[in-house]
C-alpha cells in the first residue's frame, strides 16, 4: 500500500512566517455561467469517515503525525477529512477553493470535489478548480493532509469554497465501462489500515486503485470494480478502499485529456507496468521506489482467494464499474459476499462473489428461482455482468420495481 492520493497540488504564496495562502486548482479558464454559490468547509467535524486527522480548535491538522499506512518504512505521516454533503445554490461543474494553511517544509495539504450524478452514484474525486464530468447540485470535499517528516504536521485554518460552471469536455463520458487486463497482486495485510481508514480482517472483501480519485469511503461502495480471472471463470465485484500498490496518482483508466500523471502512457496501461517492463520514469513510481512488479491493482485476500480462486499474482481483467452509464445497485447482506450464478436459479454454479456494499451495474434482469432476502420476496434476477447474475432481493436500487430493461 501507499500513501493517500496527492491529487491537485497547492501553489501557495508566504504571507508570514510559515503561514501560506494558497489557491487549490487555480482556474484555467473564465466561468461562464456563475452559480454565485460560495461556502466555507467544516473543519471541526471529524467523524469515524476521517483518517488520523483532528479538527480542535477549528484548526484541522494530523492527529498522529508518524501515522502512515503501509508495510514500507519511511518517515511522515497521512491523514484525511471528508466533508458532509453541500447543496450549491444552483448546478454547477466545478469547485474551487482557497485553502488558508501553515504547511511547514516536507508537507503538504490537497483539496479534492466530487459530485452527487444520481442516488447512489458520484462522480471521480477531482482536484478543486477542475472541472467535474457534469454539472451537479450537490458536491463533497475532501481535504488530505502529508507529512514527509516525523512530527512534522501541516495545519488547515480555513478551506473557502465557491462553485461555477466552465466548458464542459465530457473526456470521461462511456455508454460502456471501461475494462482493462492488469496484474493483480495479493495485499493482505491483515490488521492494518487502509486509505479509507477501514481495519483489514481475514479474507477481506476489497480492492486497492493507485489513485485516490477512485477511493470509495468506508462502508461504501461507491467506486467499484469487477475483477476476473483472464478466461472468465470466476469474478468478484468488490468497493475500492484503498490506494495502491505503488503510486498515488495514477489514473491509468481514464484518457490522457484526464488523467492525473502519465500522459504519455497508453490509456488502461498503469505506470507501474511501464516502469517495471520499459524502465519508465527510471523504474520507480511516484514516491520514488523501485517498481517491484507490474502491479495495477491490489486484491485483499477475499477476492484474490475466495472470490477468484487464485493462488498467485497473475494477470486479471478490471472493469471499472463507476465509468459506465448502466442503472446501478449497492449489494446489501449480513456481511458477507453473495454468490454470483451462471443462471436465475439458486441451484445454477457460482461463478464469483459479490461483496457486501458493492456498486454493480444492472445491464437487463430475468424472472428465475424465488428468493426471499434483504430486500422482500422475489423472482426477479439481475443481469451484472457476462452470465453473471444476482437476486434483485440483496440490492438497493432505490425501487421496488426492475430498474433495467427486460434481458
Amino acid at each position: 500500500m501507499i500513501r493517500i492520493m496527492k491529487a491537485g497540488r497547492v501553489t501557495a504564496a508566504v504571507l508570514a512566517a510559515g503561514a501560506v495562502t494558497a489557491l487549490a486548482g487555480a482556474p484555467a479558464q473564465a466561468a461562464t455561467t456563475p452559480s454565485n454559490t460560495n461556502w466555507t468547509a467544516d473543519l471541526s467535524t471529524v467523524d469515524s469517515n476521517d483518517v488520523n486527522v483532528t479538527g480542535a480548535g477549528g484548526t484541522l491538522t494530523l492527529t498522529d503525525a508518524a501515522w502512515h499506512r503501509t508495510e514500507r518504512v519511511f518517515a511522515g505521516s497521512e491523514g484525511s477529512l471528508t466533508t458532509a454533503e453541500h447543496r450549491l445554490g444552483s448546478a454547477a461543474n466545478r469547485v474551487s477553493a482557497e485553502l488558508t494553511a501553515d504547511t511547514p517544509k516536507g508537507t503538504s495539504v490537497d483539496v479534492d470535489v466530487r459530485g452527487r450524478t444520481g442516488v447512489n452514484d458520484w462522480t471521480e474525486w477531482t482536484p478543486a478548480g477542475t472541472a467535474l464530468k457534469s454539472a451537479v447540485s450537490e458536491v463533497q470535499v475532501r481535504i488530505s493532509l502529508h507529512s514527509t517528516a516525523d512530527g512534522v504536521r501541516p495545519s488547515v485554518k480555513s478551506v473557502a469554497l465557491s462553485a461555477d460552471s466552465v466548458p464542459q469536455v465530457n473526456a470521461l463520458a462511456a455508454a460502456t465501462a471501461l475494462t482493462y487486463k492488469v496484474f493483480g497482486t495479493r495485499e493482505g495485510l491483515t490488521g492494518q489500515t487502509t486509505a479509507n481508514g477501514h481495519v483489514i480482517t481475514s479474507r477481506d472483501h476489497f480492492v486497492a486503485l493507485p489513485s485516490g480519485r477512485a477511493l470509495a469511503g468506508k462502508g461504501s461502495g461507491t467506486y467499484t470494480v469487477r475483477v476476473c480471472k483472464t478466461d472468465g471463470s470466476r469474478c468478484e465485484y468488490a468497493p475500492v478502499w484503498d490506494v495502491g500498490p505503488w503510486n498515488t496518482k495514477d489514473d491509468y483508466w481514464n484518457p490522457a485529456s484526464v488523467r492525473a500523471e502519465y500522459k504519455d502512457l497508453p490509456q488502461g496501461q498503469p505506470e507501474a507496468y511501464a516502469a517495471y517492463h520499459n524502465g519508465y520514469n527510471g523504474g520507480k513510481d511516484d514516491l520514488g521506489y523501485k517498481v517491484g512488479n507490474p502491479a495495477g491493482i491490489d486484491l485483499a485476500d477475499g477476492v484474490f482467494y475466495d472470490g477468484l480462486g487464485m493462488s498467485d499474482n497473475g494477470n486479471v481483467n478490471v472493469t471499472y464499474l463507476w465509468t459506465g452509464s448502466d442503472k446501478t445497485g449497492v449489494v446489501s447482506t449480513a456481511g458477507d459476499p453473495m454468490n454470483v450464478r451462471a443462471s436465475a436459479s439458486t441451484s445454477a454454479a457460482i461463478k464469483g462473489l459479490a461483496a457486501n456494499y458493492a456498486k454493480v451495474n444492472i445491464e437487463c434482469y430475468v424472472e428465475g428461482d424465488t428468493v426471499a432476502g434483504k430486500f422482500g420476496t422475489t423472482n426477479i434476477w439481475d443481469r451484472i455482468g457476462p452470465n453473471n447474475y444476482v437476486s434483485d432481493t440483496y440490492l438497493q436500487t432505490g425501487s421496488d420495481d426492475p430498474v433495467a430493461p427486460h434481458c
